[in-house]
């Protein structure tokens, strides 16, 4: 038997199936495709989580393209972060090529042109549906490791979300929860240190500067109403196509705390709102993220381990996230084990940095006696990978290069008219598109405050009335009648006590 057919056989048993499955791709071995010899990822093993990986111009955006159509065709739900605006294509169909067909006789696998329902959605002024969400939604301790504050900021922030819940105020957005900061250190000062014990203006003054952080960097659009509802992620379209909900971003790239603050509130809502799914055939809903090293730099520790800590539990309500970024250690160590499905593209070894990162990069991945996985990595072409998945078992299948299946859909973007038709047609960007400013935390204190303003202004007029009104008195007082001015003066009084005198 020769090397091929071992591998041939090798690959065949390892990517055996018994459930549903998407093929991605076929193995290769060298410089030969084993047409037949396909790579399948159960998707009982989705929700499982993975990488997209490899250096710049590779074909990670295909990779990623080429997942969320064949989810999509199975009826799995998809929300894609496309940080650079190149995904919209997928809403059309491929115009097909010679060496796209002449890819897939090598695969085995036929081409099939097809486009896919597509959402267009934004967090900012952008077209398409509006994702928003109240700070009530985020509660206190996802606010307060969003926003990076002390232990002393998170009690006080604890203790706002608290008076609010207390006293029916509305938290929708960050003028609510500002608004509530300055009562708390003003005109209610008193009230507060009441029934929550004293709070120091320097801890509030610095959770301000931070609000007015986010604020800069957008998130004053983000917060508010009307809320996004997650379940709306999950439609299913009339072919039985799962829709394709693409996020654009390409107006944030240069805010990573705005991301941040979305992609935490976004799976913290998920987690709790969806049911606890148990060992399914399939995901209920996949997510891509783009760029995924976004998300990591800069942001702070406690915001690391809230991550970490929801992408360990949510996969048991059938969620998978997929991190799309150039190097694995772009993910952090905790996230990265987490991850079952492995797609990593060529790596480009310039530097010496360059080579101690690859060889770190081979070291996750299964041995094997087919490959040097290093040298493989250096050595892939562009819509060519290392894969390395779970089966049905949850064990990883062996580790093969493969080459893969083309985009079904345009391998482009919308064109401007193509994304207005999309997004007038939309009944989502219908719905979300009406902004609603109800009575809120702000609006009631603020009369709260006028009205103490008012009363302060009473008290004080009251008083210099008072004070003006004894002033008054005084003078009254001091002035006599000019009568008795007379017979009280010293010389009057001489005058008498002389001429008592002569009597006596």
């Amino acid at each position: 038997m020769t090397d091929s057919e071992k591998f041939f056989n090798h690959i065949n048993e390892g990517y055996t199936t018994k459930g549903d499955f998407i093929v991605i791709g076929a193995a290769m071995l060298g410089e030969e495709t084993l047409t037949n010899a396909l790579v399948k990822i159960p998707l009982k093993t989705l929700n499982r989580h993975g990488l997209i990986a490899g250096a710049t111009g590779t074909g990670k955006t295909k990779s990623l393209q080429v997942l969320a159509e064949n989810l999509s065709e199975k009826g799995i739900p998809v929300l894609l972060m496309d940080m650079k605006g190149d995904l919209s294509g997928i809403a059309q169909p491929s115009p097909g090529h010679p060496k796209i067909d002449e890819r897939h006789e090598k695969i085995g696998v036929p081409f099939n042109a097809s486009n896919f329902p597509v959402e267009i959605l934004t967090l900012s002024e952008q077209g398409g549906v509006r994702m928003r969400a109240t700070v009530s939604e985020f509660g206190p301790v996802l606010l307060s490791r969003i926003l990076d504050v002390t232990e002393t900021q998170a009690g006080i922030i604890s203790v706002i979300f608290k008076y609010c819940d207390d006293n029916q105020l509305g938290l929708l957005d960050l003028k609510d929860f500002k608004k509530v900061l300055q009562y708390a250190t003003g005109v209610g000062k008193q009230e507060f240190q009441e029934e929550y014990g004293r709070i120091s203006t320097s801890s509030t003054g610095a959770i301000l500067r931070k609000i007015i952080e986010i604020e800069q960097q957008g998130g004053d659009i983000f917060f508010g109403e009307k809320s996004f509802d997650v379940n709306d992620l999950t439609r299913i379209d009339e072919n039985g196509k799962g829709y394709i909900n693409i996020l654009r971003l390409t107006d944030i790239q240069d805010k990573p705390k705005l991301f941040s603050t979305f992609m935490l509130s976004l799976l913290a809502e998920i987690y709790e709102t969806f049911p606890e799914q148990g060992d399914a055939d399939q995901p209920e809903l996949i997510l891509f993220i783009d760029e995924a090293h976004l998300i990591f730099k800069n942001a702070p520790k406690a915001l690391l381990e809230q991550l970490e800590s929801i992408v360990k539990l949510i996969r048991s309500k059938g969620i998978g996230l997929y991190f799309v970024t150039q190097n694995p250690t772009d993910v952090p160590e905790g996230i990265l084990s987490q991850l079952g499905l492995k797609i990593q593209h060529a790596l480009r070894a310039f530097t010496a940095k360059d080579r101690k990162a690859i060889k770190l990069t081979a070291q996750n991945y299964p041995e094997t006696d087919f490959y040097n996985t290093a040298e493989v990595l250096t050595s892939l072409g562009i819509g060519e990978a290392l894969i390395s998945a779970l089966d049905e078992k949850g064990r990883p299948t062996p580790l093969a290069a493969t080459l893969l299946r083309a985009p079904m859909s345009r391998m482009d973007v919308l064109t401007d008219s193509e994304l207005k038709t999309l997004i007038k047609d939309s009944d989502l960007v219908k719905k979300y598109k009406e902004e609603i400013d109800r009575e809120s935390a702000y609006e009631i204190l603020e009369q709260k405050i006028k009205a103490s303003d008012k009363e302060k202004e009473r008290e004080e007029k009251r008083k210099e009335k008072e004070k003006s009104n004894r002033r008054a008195s005084t003078r009254r007082s001091t002035r006599q009648n000019p009568v008795i001015k007379v017979l009280t003066s010293a010389t009057f009084i001489r005058s008498v006590l002389g001429i008592l005198k002569k009597f006596l």
